[in-house]
């Protein structure tokens, strides 16, 4: 781990305020952690625009499992794109509708067009694509 530099940061009494209780309904014990992990979303977020190293994402879908065609069409896309999906977890939700995360590595650019593929099946309900990174620059 490198060594902790500590820096200051010239901010608004309100707007302190404001983060401080934000932070504080989210579990944080301290701000140091909250800006730590703004910082790594940012970080994220740009690893992301660039486009150039391989990424992580997951794809959250919700569907009715009796639309003609559809858990077909969804197992096809995703035997068509195996070596982009590292795991995928099936929920049955109810009598009708079903829940699928699909974990995804591969170039943002390869991830968006894959799960923009998936969430483009008619039938699909609502999904959501979760981008994240490998972890390597976020120490």
């Amino acid at each position: 781990m490198d060594e902790l530099v500590r820096f200051g940061v010239s901010i608004s009494s309100h707007l302190l305020r404001q983060f401080d209780q934000l932070i504080s309904g989210r579990g944080y014990v301290n701000r140091s952690e909250a800006i730590r992990d703004l910082i790594r979303k940012y970080l994220v977020e740009h690893e992301w625009e660039r486009g150039d190293k391989e990424t992580l994402g997951t794809l959250t879908l919700l569907y009715n499992h009796h639309v003609r065609e559809l858990p077909d069409r969804l197992e096809h896309l995703q035997h068509e794109h195996y070596h982009r999906i590292i795991s995928t977890m099936h929920v049955h939700v109810d009598e009708q509708n079903c829940l699928e995360v699909t974990v995804l590595r591969g170039k943002p650019a390869e991830i968006r067009e894959l799960a923009d593929s998936i969430l483009g099946v008619k039938g699909v309900k609502h999904g959501q694509l979760v981008m994240t990174s490998k972890g390597t620059e976020l120490d």
